[in-house]
């Protein structure tokens, strides 16, 4: 996304720096920082008006206009944040996985039932994290229990045979390494998945879970962060959510 000059101008004639802004509208700084370098446009009811106001500007003058198709009977406002779908999981590109991580400065949140495959599919995954979270990267992963009656339900409707318990444990054990790393953060949860969300920053990969189908054969969707309150968002707090009932993995 490209900078909003013209919302960074208006900052300037006014008088106000981002987190003065942040302040006077009730935002967090970091939300004024995507406004101002990322092209965001915020999405909660009222706030480009009130921004508006607060800098005495026109609304139009510093907000671009979404962009918006013609519907059977009205217009509709059209999300840019879905980048790239993929009919199924095994058909993403290993090399954009790596990607996703890779990019990542701040945050990496992964959140799935076993996440078997990235781990598999990526030899050099413990040290990257580790190497992330030494440079100041947030790491938080989320498995599932394998005791949980969720695990069993779903090895059920897939027909794993009880198999499934023993591949969380098998990502587990990828994962010694990481336990106990400073940044790095590894929980179990315990609820019923709808999907599974993998995210680097403002970049992340969801895998709806569709009934009786295989992780790998699910659709995979890449969204980037480029709105607030957007879809991107609302998967980064579907993810806290479940964080916050999470517990932590005992060390292997």
């Amino acid at each position: 996304m490209a900078r909003n000059v013209r919302l960074r101008e208006a900052m300037e004639r006014a008088g106000f720096s981002a987190d003065r802004l942040a302040e006077a509208v009730e935002v967090d700084p970091k939300s004024v920082w995507r406004w101002t370098n990322k092209g965001v446009v915020p999405r909660r009811i009222g706030m480009k008006a009130k921004v508006a106001e607060i800098l005495d500007v026109d609304e139009a003058e510093i907000w671009p206009q979404p962009p918006r198709v013609a519907g059977p009977t009205e217009d509709r406002e059209v999300t840019e944040e879905i980048v790239t779908v993929w009919a199924h999981r095994a058909d993403a590109p290993k090399a954009r996985w790596w990607a996703l991580l890779t990019g990542a400065e701040h945050h990496i949140d992964l959140l799935g039932y076993a996440m078997q495959f990235l781990p598999e599919d990526h030899s050099r995954l413990d040290r990257l994290l580790i190497d992330k979270a030494a440079a100041g990267c947030q790491v938080r992963i989320a498995l599932a229990d394998p005791e949980s009656p969720h695990v069993a339900e779903r090895d059920d409707e897939e027909g794993l045979g009880g198999t499934f318990p023993d591949r969380i444990r098998t990502t587990i054990d990828h994962f010694q390494p990481l336990f106990g790393v400073d940044g790095i953060d590894l929980r179990f949860h315990h609820t019923r998945m709808y999907n599974s969300v993998f995210r680097g920053d403002d970049e992340m990969f969801v895998t709806p879970h569709l009934y009786d189908l295989k992780g790998y054969r699910a659709p995979l969707l890449h969204l980037r962060r480029s709105v607030d309150d957007g879809v991107f968002d609302g998967f980064v707090a579907h993810f806290k959510r479940v964080w916050a009932t999470a517990t932590p993995i005992p060390t292997p």
